[in-house]
């Protein structure tokens, strides 16, 4: 099944047949199983975003197809894989699901080190959850990596008759800070749950194409797998 088309995503690249190529890519796969053994490509995954909007409740959907109506809240984080393949390579993402709560904050500013991509959550319910955003910005701006992909979140989408946050005002969010995707999902009735880490495996294994295709410098590591091997490239 192809994955719902996001509100909205970056497309600055030119129409040309290096484009054309890197979006065949991964216009087929195949979604694997959680427990999925090999894999070609490993990147991580942080989710941040306030206590109560739903971080684990879509991670857990996404990966395992269940929601928990009674799951407490996350207290350190939680670790949940999402496989999928594109083409004969197996992309495992590592998603680290942190806590939301303010005393806890401090504490989790180590799971950003090494993360390829970030899902700032929150629920569009809640406007305290949209009004933090700026406070998750500038922890994930101090610790993780600069060039860091982006995604912003609305979950709660199926509280829509109890809406605080416009699609319009979490655009203007997305556009402000140059975020790579807004997308509004729900946890409860899956909505775009699987979809957001479809469309997050698809950034991170093209960004990671195109890096591939760049002239090698001298003493650059250029990290691949050799196909002989079981383990992947690790990101952490």
């Amino acid at each position: 099944m192809q994955p719902t088309v996001p509100i909205e995503s970056n497309n600055n690249s030119k129409e040309n047949e290096t484009d054309k190529e890197l979006e065949n890519l991964v216009k087929n796969y195949e979604i694997l199983r959680e427990d999925y053994p090999n894999y070609d490509l490993l990147f991580k995954i942080i989710v941040i975003g306030n206590s109560g909007v739903g971080k684990s409740c879509l991670s857990m959907q996404a990966t395992r197809n269940s929601f928990d109506t009674n799951y407490l809240a996350t207290v350190g984080f939680e670790f949940f894989v999402f496989n999928i393949k594109f083409d004969s390579r197996i992309i495992k993402l590592q998603i680290w699901d942190t806590c939301g709560q303010e005393i806890y904050r401090s504490l989790i500013t180590s799971f950003y080190k090494n993360s390829s991509l970030a899902l700032i959550v929150y629920a569009i319910d809640d406007e305290k959850s949209f009004n933090d955003i700026d406070l998750w910005i500038k922890d994930l701006r101090t610790n993780s990596s600069p060039d860091i992909k982006i995604f912003l979140i609305g979950n709660k989408a199926d509280l829509e008759s109890n809406r605080k946050i416009s699609k319009e005002q979490a655009l203007q969010i997305k556009r402000d800070f140059d975020f790579n995707l807004f997308m509004e999902t729900s946890a409860k009735t899956g909505f775009n749950a699987q979809e957001l880490f479809i469309e997050a495996s698809k950034v991170l294994y093209i960004d990671y194409v195109k890096h591939q295709q760049k002239p090698k410098k001298r003493g650059e590591l250029i990290k691949d797998k050799n196909p002989n091997k079981k383990k992947g490239n690790k990101c952490c």
